[in-house]
């Protein structure tokens, strides 16, 4: 199990039909600056041509933007749909972000969500996660400086080789997971890490370790291993002071989003509660202390990931938005970051051995009064020293 967790942002993002997406693409880019002042890990960006909701069609571009706004957080694509590119365009696109950012760069891929994406570009559904892992396996063999001649149904390659290789040698890379289990198979084969958005999901929880086991099996089969530390559960997130505040604050953008994306794009079916997206660990939505919970009933049930990130919405308003972003730093990271450990280890001992704190203490007063020629207050003892 991990000992530890990495925590980030994922951001589709998903923005209601009807407002201002110059406006939107700047609250992300503020959620992202902001998250790099709060001491968060990484921060991750989708790719989407369709449907309106989810307006970033380059996540490539994005992360540019928001690696000039940032100086320390590390920006990945929450995907990058590789059927959708040639593959050499994508590993020297995501080098030269990797540049630009001065070694910040991830690149997460998957097969692409939407169906209305595939279609305009005539992309038939039943190819895509072939597609996906045909043109990782490429992808990582540019990225480690090969020259690769691949020819396929849909690109060919020859002698290809990048003009520049990432920047500190190499470039984290994660698949997307849903509730198949292609994306699962396709990390084990080429032993690179996972993104977890079936986590999100109601029954997504005890699906989990189940999956994992699939990316081993099949991470045994290419001679590959699967590092637990490279597995992200990506997971709707916000804290307020009381869980009855969060809740409050979620409860009507949670309601609009689903009707307006995920019943009527989507083909939501069910009519699961927030009350009981909660139970099951889908969303945690609560106090500090509530997802503290929750990551550890989570680290149990898979039996340990390596990274949790806040899947990003619309759900509460965004000054709302940013305190849960904030409370998640002060006090739910720093309990899976080993940062409180010796500061507890400290308050621990002095309280433990306060009681042989008062003699010495006292002996030292007593030599000042001495040095200044004065009688110590009769009334002054161990027990009544501030």
């Amino acid at each position: 199990m991990a000992t530890s967790l990495t925590f980030g942002t994922f951001l589709a993002p998903y923005h209601p039909l009807g407002e201002n997406p110059l406006l939107s693409m700047e609250r992300d880019l503020e959620i992202i600056r902001y998250c790099d002042e709060l001491g968060f890990d990484e921060a991750w960006i989708g790719e989407h041509h369709s449907a309106a909701w989810e307006t970033v069609s380059d996540p490539a571009v994005f992360l540019a933007v928001a690696g000039e706004r940032t100086t320390r957080i590390r920006l990945g694509s929450g995907v990058v749909s590789l059927p959708y590119h040639h593959p050499l365009m994508v590993a020297d696109r995501f080098v030269q972000l990797d540049y630009l950012t001065r070694g910040r760069a991830m690149l997460g891929v998957g097969p692409g969500a939407l169906v209305s994406d595939a279609s305009m570009m005539g992309i038939e559904p039943v190819t895509q996660r072939g597609r996906m892992e045909e043109a990782l396996g490429v992808i990582i063999r540019l990225l480690n400086g090969e020259s690769v001649t691949h020819s396929s149904d849909w690109f060919e390659l020859h002698s290809a080789q990048l003009q520049l290789l990432p920047l500190n040698g190499s470039m984290p890379i994660a698949v997307a997971s849903t509730t198949s289990p292609a994306g699962m198979v396709c990390a084990g084969h080429y032993g690179v890490g996972v993104l977890s958005l079936g986590a999100g999901l109601i029954g997504g929880k005890k699906d989990l370790a189940a999956q994992w086991a699939l990316a081993e099996t099949a991470a045994q089969s290419e001679d590959k291993t699967m590092d637990r530390g490279e597995w992200r559960l990506v997971i709707r997130a916000h804290l307020a002071q009381s869980r009855q505040e969060a809740m409050s604050q979620v409860r009507e953008g949670r309601e609009r989003e689903r009707e307006q994306y995920f019943r009527k794009v989507a083909g939501l079916r069910n009519d699961h509660t927030l009350e009981q997206e909660i139970e099951d660990d889908a969303s945690i939505v609560g106090t500090p202390d509530d997802m503290i919970d929750a990551l550890h009933r989570l680290q149990t049930s898979t039996g340990g990931f390596g990274g949790f990130l806040v899947l990003g919405n619309d759900w509460a308003n965004h000054q709302d938005t940013l305190r849960s972003y904030e409370l998640i730093a002060r006090q739910v990271i720093p309990q899976f970051n080993g940062m409180l450990e010796p500061l507890q280890r400290s308050y621990d001992s002095v309280v433990e051995n306060k009681r042989s704190f008062a003699e010495p203490v006292m002996k030292a007063i007593r030599k000042a009064y001495e040095d200044a020629g004065q009688q110590i207050p009769e009334n002054l003892t161990p027990k009544n020293l501030r």
